[in-house]
């Protein structure tokens, strides 16, 4: 019998451990600290527990990184439609997932890099192909359409976070940057940067996400 492992369990229920727990004070930390300064010693410190104590809810640092992204993805809205409104249903969860990782930006390396592989993640892809294919669509363009439109959120979100404080500071690339630019030669980027066209993120993230779908459809 492994007391040790008995023992440690026991200090993690009275601390009032769980998995869950764990990962949100994970996802505390590396929205505070940053990424890098993650680790079990930190997260534990953070717990009030040791180190040791924590692999009874995550088995290694991996399965920790995995347990972001499910926690931040979990934040999403689900993907869940009724019938043919599966588009409204995909553009939800797309304007979701964006604002969700803007909120925890240091996790977008992880989202960016690391498959669906746990339970709770898997089961969200199930869920929407389950939506797909119930609308019509064979599993191979189901498939097609979450991996396009996951791909294009992250990848958007990512150069969102990048960008914000190039766009905060008016540093090359800004609006303001491009506002001052000289007239006669770039007369169209000068026109945008001072009335502000292209700047909302946001409405350009919806329409891009609208002309996305739009192409997917018909494809049941």
């Amino acid at each position: 019998m492994d007391v040790t492992k008995g023992s440690k369990r026991a200090r993690g229920e009275r601390a009032g451990l769980s998995r869950q727990r764990v990962l949100d004070a994970a996802l505390a930390l590396v929205d505070r600290d940053g990424l890098a300064a993650l680790s079990m010693r930190r997260l534990g410190a953070d717990l009030g527990v040791e180190a040791m104590t924590l692999y009874h809810y995550v088995p290694n640092k991996d399965a920790l990184l995995d347990g972001l992204v499910e926690r931040v993805f979990e934040q999403a809205a689900p993907l869940t439609a009724d019938g043919a409104r599966w588009r409204p249903a995909l553009e939800r969860y797309a304007g979701s997932l964006r604002r969700t990782l803007l909120r925890h930006p240091a996790v977008l390396p992880l989202a960016m890099s690391r498959p669906a592989v746990t339970p709770q993640t898997l089961g969200a892809v199930e869920s929407g192909l389950r939506m797909l294919r119930d609308a019509g669509f064979p599993l191979g363009r189901a498939l097609d359409v979450l991996n396009a439109l996951t791909v294009f959120v992250i990848g958007h979100a990512a150069v969102e976070a990048a960008t914000a404080r190039v766009n905060e500071q008016g540093a090359p690339g800004s609006t303001a940057y491009l506002a001052q630019l000289d007239t006669d030669r770039f007369p169209l980027l000068v026109e945008a940067g001072r009335g502000g066209h292209g700047a909302d993120d946001a409405a350009r993230f919806d329409h891009a996400v609208r002309a996305l779908l739009a192409g997917f459809d018909g494809g049941a």
